[in-house]
This record gives structure tokens, C-alpha cells and sequence, in this order.
């Protein structure tokens, strides 16, 4: 029997307000890292991280997101959730579910959320292409930018949420 893994989170009302946010993409070589300016606006690349064989809390992939985590003040980390175009989690959702996991008992006081990326990686990769990047060369790139989209798709839709709950009480944010 397979475990149930949890779904994609949604931006709402435990929103821990204005700061930086940090996206990640995790894959089985490498993982993406993004941040965002504090008033949540507009995501960028950080830099890949190559994944670590080791998974205990010294792994030297987990302490360099840690790391990213306090280097930015991050208020929020979101992990991108890779699921099957049914929105069912595969073998990259148990990874990518496992690295928040181990994340989130290094960093207690940061949340650290699980957003749907489906197609953020395909997406990534054919802008880069169609920008007159080489695939070939550009995997740790591709990372970045899959992190950027998935961070940018939060950001977008946490915009959406806090204007209609600022539109509602009147007041800005």
C-alpha cells in the first residue's frame, strides 16, 4: 500500500505578510533555488544546489537551503509538488514531499510550504530554448528558472488572495 502524500498548499490566511520567499525545485541531481523581493513581486534564480547521496539533517544539500533560508530572512519557503497530469503524486512527489519534510524540522520557525508544479520544468526548459539557450548545457539553469516559476505561480496567486482579503477590510497591505 502506497502512503498518501499531501496535496498542494494554497496561499491564504496563515500568510506570514511581507518578506522574502524562497522557491524550490527539487529533483533526484539537482534542486533549483529561487527568491523574491520582499514585498512579493517578482521571483529570480539563486542558484542549483546539487542533491546529496546522504538524508540526515547534515546533508550538505539541506544545509546549504538552510543556509538560503536565513541568507534571504525567507518568511516562507514553497516546494514545488510535481504531480501527474490526473494531479496524482508520482515517484519525483515522494522526493520533492520527503526533502519539505526534512526542511521543515531544520527550519521550524519558517514555514515551509508544497505548491503544484506540474508543468513548471517543461515550461522552463522550452523559454529557455526559445531564448537560444542549449538545453545541453543549461540543466542547472533550467533548475533555476523551474524554482522562478514555481515561486512566481505562489506569488502570483498570494497577490490574488491578500487583494481580495485587502480589498475586503479596506486597508492596504
Amino acid at each position: 500500500m502506497v502512503a498518501e502524500l499531501p496535496g498542494p498548499d494554497r496561499p491564504g490566511s496563515d500568510d506570514p505578510g511581507r518578506g522574502r520567499r524562497i522557491g524550490i525545485d527539487v529533483g533526484s541531481v539537482r534542486i533549483g533555488v529561487a527568491s523574491c523581493d520582499p514585498d512579493c513581486i517578482l521571483a529570480t534564480p539563486v542558484e542549483t544546489v546539487a542533491r546529496s547521496k546522504q538524508r540526515g539533517p547534515d546533508a550538505p544539500d539541506l544545509r546549504r537551503i538552510v543556509q538560503i533560508v536565513m541568507e534571504y530572512e525567507a518568511v516562507e519557503v514553497i516546494v514545488g509538488l510535481p504531480q501527474t497530469l490526473r494531479g496524482e503524486p508520482g515517484k519525483a512527489a515522494k522526493l520533492a514531499s520527503e526533502f519539505a519534510r526534512r526542511l521543515r524540522r531544520q527550519i521550524p520557525e519558517v514555514p515551509v510550504r508544497m505548491a503544484d508544479e506540474r508543468f513548471t520544468t517543461v515550461t522552463a526548459a522550452r523559454a529557455l530554448r526559445d531564448s537560444g539557450v542549449s538545453a545541453r548545457g543549461a540543466r542547472p539553469v533550467i533548475d533555476q528558472a523551474a524554482a522562478v516559476a514555481i515561486l512566481q505561480g505562489w506569488l502570483d496567486e498570494r497577490s490574488a488572495v491578500v487583494n481580495v482579503a485587502d480589498g475586503d477590510q479596506g486597508s492596504g497591505r
